[in-house]
C-alpha cells in the first residue's frame, strides 16, 4: 500500500509537470494589435493636443448648463443602470478569481445503520466530516476565464463612461436647441410688433389713397401668418424642456437657462492624433475590451479538449457508538486525485470552440466599425464647424442689407409710387427668414463643438 501511494504521488506530480510544460500551447496570450490609421479623420493630423482630455466644465462655460450636466450625471437613469451593470461585471470577475480556491463543505449526521444481514442487530452511526475539492488549472482554463471576466468588467466601466459622454453631449445639445427656440420666439414676437404697426400704417395710407385695400388685407394676412407659428415654437420649447427633464431624471418642468447669443463657444478645437481615440473614446475602448474578452473565451473553449485534474480531500470522525466518537480511532482522512478526459463530448466541444471563434471574429468586425464611425463623427463635426464659421459673416451682411431694403421700400411706399406693398412684404419676409437662419447658424456652431468633443471621447472625465 505504501509503494502504491508513492507511485500515485509521482504519477500526479508527473501529470502536473507535463501539463505545465504543454499548457502554453493550449492557451495563447492576448496581443493588442488594434491601431488607428493616420488619416482616420479624412486628413493627416500631427497635433497631439486633444480637447477630449479636458473636463466638460472647461468646454461649457455657461453656469446654468453646468448645473444641468451635474444634475444629469447624478440622476440620469441610463447612467445609474450602467453603474449597476458595472457592479454585476465586478461580481463576475471576483467570482472568477475565487474559482482558484478549493471548495469546502461540512456534514454532520447520526442515525441507525441496517446491515445487509437482517438477523444482525441494528447499530447507531455518527458522522462528522469536511469535504474539500480543488481543480488544478493545468491548461489555463481558470486563468483565461478570469482574464475574460476582467476584460468584461473593464468593458462595463468603459460603457459607463460612454453613457456619460453621450449624456453630457445630449444635455448640451438639447440645451442649445432650447435656447434657439427661445430666440426664434423672440424674433417672431418682435416681427409681430412690426407687422401690427404695418397694418395700421396701411390703413392710414389707404385712407390717403396711397395704397389700395388689397395692401391692407395683405398686411393683416402677413401678421396672422407669422402669429400662427407662435404655438408651434412654444410647443417645441415645452417638448425640449421635457426632454432635458428626462435626461436629468426629473419630472417635466421648466428649465432655467440663458440666451443663445450669450453662449461662449470653445474655439481651440484640437483633435489630437487618431491613435488617441483608442484611449480617450469610451466606446472604442469598450469594443477593444470586448474583443479581448472573446479572445479569452476561445482559450477557455480550447482547454475543454484536455483532461482536467481534480483533487478531493476528506477528513472527519466516524463511530458506531457516541462514547467513542471523539477517540483517535474515529478519525478518518483521505486524499484522492482524479483525471477527467472528454471522450464522447468532442463534438459538442468543437461546436463550442467554433462559437467562441465566431464571437471573436464578430467582435473584431464590431471594433473596426466603431473605430471608423468615430473617425467619421470627428470629420463631420470639424467640417460642420468650419462651414458654419464660413457663412457667419455672409449672414450678417445679408441681414444688414435686408434691414435697409425693408426701410427703403416702406419709405418709397409712403412718399412715391415707385414701389408697392408686395415689395415691402417680400423684403420683410426675407428679413425674418434671414434672422431665423442666423439662429440656426449659431445653433449649428454650438452643436458642432459639442459633437466634436463627444466624438473625440470627451465628457466622462
Amino acid at each position: 500500500m505504501v509503494h502504491w501511494k508513492i507511485k500515485y504521488k509521482f504519477f500526479v506530480q508527473g501529470i502536473i509537470t507535463s501539463a505545465i510544460l504543454y499548457s502554453c500551447d493550449v492557451t495563447k496570450p492576448y496581443v493588442n494589435k488594434q491601431s488607428a490609421p493616420d488619416n482616420l479623420y479624412g486628413n493627416t493630423v500631427k497635433d497631439t493636443t486633444s480637447i477630449a482630455t479636458l473636463s466638460w466644465k472647461e468646454i461649457f462655460k455657461d453656469p446654468l448648463l453646468q448645473q444641468l450636466i451635474t444634475e444629469g450625471i447624478e440622476n440620469n437613469l441610463d447612467l445609474k443602470t450602467a453603474v449597476t451593470n458595472l457592479k454585476v461585471a465586478e461580481a463576475n470577475f471576483v467570482q472568477s478569481k475565487q474559482a482558484f480556491l478549493p471548495s469546502l463543505s461540512g456534514n454532520a449526521s447520526g442515525g441507525e445503520y441496517h446491515p445487509s444481514n437482517s438477523q444482525a442487530a441494528n447499530n447507531q452511526v455518527y458522522q462528522l466530516y469536511a469535504l474539500s475539492s480543488w481543480q488544478a488549472d493545468i491548461w489555463g482554463k481558470l486563468r483565461s476565464t478570469k482574464r475574460s471576466m476582467y476584460a468584461s468588467y473593464l468593458a462595463s466601466e468603459a460603457y459607463k463612461q460612454a453613457v456619460q459622454t453621450q449624456l453630457v453631449a445630449n444635455i448640451a445639445v438639447t440645451y442649445y436647441q432650447l435656447l434657439a427656440y427661445d430666440e426664434q420666439l423672440k424674433i417672431v414676437q418682435q416681427s409681430l410688433e412690426v407687422y401690427s404697426k404695418d397694418t395700421e400704417t396701411m390703413k392710414v395710407l389707404k385712407n390717403s389713397d396711397v395704397v389700395t385695400g388689397a395692401a391692407v388685407v395683405q398686411s393683416a394676412a402677413n401678421y396672422y401668418a407669422v402669429k400662427s407659428t407662435v404655438p408651434d415654437i412654444k410647443n417645441n420649447i415645452r417638448q425640449t424642456e421635457n426632454t432635458i427633464s428626462l435626461l436629468l431624471g426629473r419630472t417635466p418642468g421648466p428649465i432655467q437657462r440663458d440666451s443663445l447669443f450669450n453662449e461662449q463657444m470653445y474655439s481651440e478645437l484640437s483633435t489630437g492624433l487618431p491613435t488617441q481615440l483608442l484611449a480617450n473614446r469610451p466606446d472604442v475602448k469598450q469594443a477593444e475590451l470586448q474583443l479581448r474578452s472573446y479572445f479569452e473565451q476561445v482559450n477557455v473553449a480550447q482547454t475543454a479538449f484536455y483532461p482536467s485534474l481534480t483533487i478531493t480531500a476528506q477528513g472527519g470522525l466516524y463511530a458506531t457508538q457516541l462514547k467513542s466518537f471523539f477517540s483517535a480511532g474515529a478519525f478518518l482522512a483521505n486524499i484522492v486525485g482524479g483525471l477527467t478526459q472528454p471522450i464522447f463530448n468532442n463534438g459538442l466541444n468543437k461546436q463550442k470552440l467554433k462559437i467562441a471563434q465566431a464571437n471573436y471574429e464578430a467582435a473584431e468586425y464590431n471594433y473596426n466599425k466603431i473605430l471608423l464611425t468615430a473617425g467619421q463623427e470627428v470629420s463631420n463635426a470639424l467640417y460642420q464647424y468650419q462651414m458654419v464659421d464660413e457663412k457667419t459673416s455672409s449672414r450678417q451682411e445679408q441681414i444688414a442689407n435686408l434691414e435697409k431694403a425693408v426701410h427703403f421700400t416702406k419709405e418709397l411706399l409712403k412718399y412715391t409710387s415707385a414701389t408697392n406693398y408686395t415689395d415691402v412684404l417680400t423684403s420683410e419676409q426675407s428679413l425674418l427668414s434671414a434672422k431665423q437662419s442666423a439662429v440656426t447658424d449659431k445653433l449649428q456652431q454650438l452643436q458642432a463643438v459639442v459633437n466634436l468633443y463627444a466624438a473625440l471621447g470627451g465628457g466622462w472625465k
